[in-house]
Formats: structure tokens, C-alpha cells, sequence
């Protein structure tokens, strides 16, 4: 199963109306439209949000809404530190604001070793009995505190969904928001003159000067276990959190593979090749590549095209080169991440299942436009899993 995070996306006037996967030189993924069943699925279902963590809970096989309660609640699952009774977890970015706006969701992408500095620094500073901070990966946090589940209630707003907006504007607002307001506030102090952001500045990048909470979650998720549900044993290799957390939650384990990243730096290709060789052990391995889906966030379609360009190369041909006897694909993207927009849809996405018990069913190549054609279309996207297990 490979997950092509964010791949989808709209047509770019400016590129003659083509989407990033259109644009994008393909051709193992075109090979597998071609030869496998190509068409569209929903994994985020109406009226729910179109977060990785729902869009990828339905990928992995289990319906959103059944069993989604949020995501930061799966995050701190990854983490080790799971939200207790009397708690509330949010995902906390270290962010980059300047003059008042929201410069950059990731502060520049900023490394882990830095942000384990000032995640220690938030927590010396504003930690507490009631509020503790805990390092992910990147920028991406967790922030838990005790004892104010009101908090819960406030209306949050991703960082990624506001670039070069002021952020007045979209800060946590209604019932339980004061004291996310005043967290993030009183972040600025902590992190704004850090020796980390100081020497950031002074290489010309940009600093992590504000810490910003949102996907809050009080109740924890509980998932059946995979191999109980679908009888098979799987493994997964992600650079990110949220996906380490699905799998704890569903008794699939997380691979350690050297160079795995969440970024353009990913080692594609030792990817591709960590999976193979845990199908000597699993009988099903996920494949979950970051980069499009930051690449749409920054609103960079040439990088987009060069992400999913990477993995048609050194994901999925790599994939293609070790097939062995029964070996059988599903390719897709969790979400659309249109560079127009910079944020995540619930637009449906294409999907390609491939190999033993597959047929072409009329594709070109894999893009949006060309699964809309097949006519294939997929209400439940939960229900692929059952499809590529069974064949």
C-alpha cells in the first residue's frame, strides 16, 4: 500500500489546466493504470474534516465514522504519551509569525534537533502540573494539559490553513480559548530571542518564535487490531507521528528504516526497499510518503512534481522491480493538497489497485482525470483495504 500524502490536487491555469500529477513524468504509476483498475475514491466522508488522520484511518481499512475522535489524540498515541481521563491534547507547530502574520506552519521545516531544544524550553518555561509539552517530529508537537477539558470547546484553526493571514483573526475563539490564547502569547517569550532561533536568523532562516495549538482531543481512539479484522500481519514505514500512531492503535508495526523522513530529504528509495524486505516477514507493508503533501502546503507545484516524481522512480519502481508471485499494489493519495489553496479537501481522490486478480479497466495514467473517466467510482474508501487484501 503506498500513500502518495496530498499527490491529489486541482488544475493549474497557468499549466494549461493540468494537475501536479499530470505534469508529473509517471511512468510506473501510469504502467499500473493501464494494466491495473483505476478510479476514484472518497476517504474523507461528507461532513467530516479532511484531515490526514480521517483520510488515512479509511485507508488503512477502518471507517472514519466509526472510529475517528481526533488527531492529536492518535499523535500523542505515537508519542508514548497517550491522553488520560481529565486531559486535553493538542497538536502544537512551532511556527514562524512576522508583523503579525502567519509566515511559515513549520518554521522553515526546522529540524529535530532544534525543535527538541525549545519543545525543552517551553516546557521549562510554561510546563507545569497542568500543562507539559512533548517533542515529535519537526514542528510538529503535542501539548497536553490537565484539568481544563474546556478547552476542548474552542473553534482552532490549523496553521497551514492561513499563509501570510493575520493571525488576530484565527486565533482559538470561543469557549476554553483564553487559555490557548494565552499559552501561544506567552510562547513568544520563550522562544522569540532563543539562542535557536537567533542562530536561525543569523543563517537567514526562519525562526520558530511562537507555538500554535489546534486538533485538540480529550477521548482516545480505539481501533480493533488489523490482523484480527483483516487476518493478515502489516508494518508501515512513515517519517510522521500520525501514521506511527495508526499503527500502534491497530497492532501494525512501525519499521525503522534509516533516511526515512517526512520531508523532500527522504530516502525514497531505502524506503521502497525496507518494505520489500519486510514482506519476507509481513504479509502487507504501507508506504507512506510526506513530501507532496508539504510541497502543496507551501503552495510549490514544481516541488509537488518533483515529489511525486521521486516516488514513481524510487517508490514504486523499486516496488515494481522486487515483484514477486501474487504481489498486489494499491496506490493512492489520502487527501488532495491543492498548491491553489495550500490546505487539505475532501475531494475524492484516484486510486490504482494492481497485480494478481487486477485487470485494466480503461486507464491512461494515473491522474485525477483520467480515473474520473474509468467511471470507478469507490463511496466508502475503507472499503479498498478489504479489496486489495482479498484481491
Amino acid at each position: 500500500m503506498v500513500i502518495v500524502d496530498g499527490a491529489a490536487d486541482l488544475p493549474l491555469p497557468d499549466r494549461g489546466g493540468r494537475t501536479c500529477l499530470e505534469l508529473a513524468h509517471t511512468p510506473n504509476l501510469d504502467r499500473l493504470a493501464r494494466e491495473g483498475v483505476l478510479g476514484e475514491a472518497r476517504t474523507v466522508p461528507h461532513g467530516m474534516e479532511p484531515s490526514s488522520a480521517c483520510a488515512c484511518m479509511s485507508i488503512f481499512g477502518y471507517d472514519p465514522k466509526e472510529y475517528y475522535r481526533g488527531r492529536s489524540g492518535i499523535e500523542a498515541i505515537s508519542l508514548g504519551f497517550p491522553i488520560a481521563d481529565g486531559e486535553a491534547g493538542f497538536r502544537c507547530n512551532l511556527v514562524c509569525v512576522g508583523e503579525g502574520r502567519m509566515e511559515d506552519y513549520s518554521a522553515g521545516h526546522i529540524t529535530d534537533g532544534e525543535a527538541g531544544v525549545l519543545v525543552e524550553a517551553l516546557q521549562e518555561n510554561l510546563g507545569n502540573e497542568y500543562v507539559r509539552f512533548f517533542q515529535g517530529v519537526g514542528y510538529r508537537h503535542l501539548c497536553k494539559i490537565k484539568g481544563r477539558e474546556d478547552t476542548l470547546l474552542a473553534e482552532c484553526t490549523p496553521p497551514h490553513d492561513i499563509p501570510g493571514e493575520e493571525i488576530g483573526r484565527f486565533l482559538p475563539r470561543g469557549r476554553g480559548s483564553d487559555f490557548l490564547r494565552d499559552l501561544m502569547s506567552r510562547s513568544v517569550e520563550v522562544l522569540s530571542g532563543h539562542p535557536v532561533n537567533r542562530a536561525r536568523e543569523g543563517r537567514g532562516e526562519k525562526p520558530a518564535n511562537m507555538i500554535w495549538l489546534f486538533w485538540g482531543s480529550g477521548v482516545m481512539p480505539q481501533l480493533p487490531s488489523f490482523e484480527e479484522k483483516y487476518g493478515v500481519r502489516a508494518a508501515l514505514t512513515s517519517g510522521v507521528d500520525l501514521l506511527r500512531g495508526l499503527g500502534k492503535m491497530s497492532g501494525v508495526e512501525s519499521l525503522a528504516i534509516p533516511g526515512v523522513t517526512a520531508g523532500p530529504d527522504n530516502d525514497y528509495r531505502a524506503q521502497a526497499r525496507g518494505a520489500l524486505e519486510a514482506l519476507k516477514k509481513y504479509d502487507l507493508v504501507f508506504i507512506h510518503v510526506e513530501a507532496p503533501d508539504e510541497a502543496g502546503h507551501a503552495g510549490q507545484a514544481e516541488d509537488k512534481v518533483e515529489a511525486i516524481e521521486s516516488i514513481d522512480r524510487e517508490v514504486v519502481g523499486t516496488v515494481l522491480s522486487g515483484v514477486r508471485d501474487g504481489l498486489r499494489l494499491l496506490v493512492m493519495p489520502d487527501h488532495p493538497t491543492p498548491v491553489q489553496v495550500r490546505t487539505h479537501t475532501a475531494d475524492p481522490v484516484p486510486f490504482v489497485l494492481w497485480g494478481s486478480g487486477f485487470s485494466g479497466n480503461g486507464g491512461g495514467a494515473f491522474s485525477e482525470r483520467e480515473a474520473r473517466k474509468t467511471g470507478t467510482f469507490v463511496e466508502r474508501g475503507d472499503t479498498l483495504m478489504e479489496s486489495l487484501i482479498r484481491g
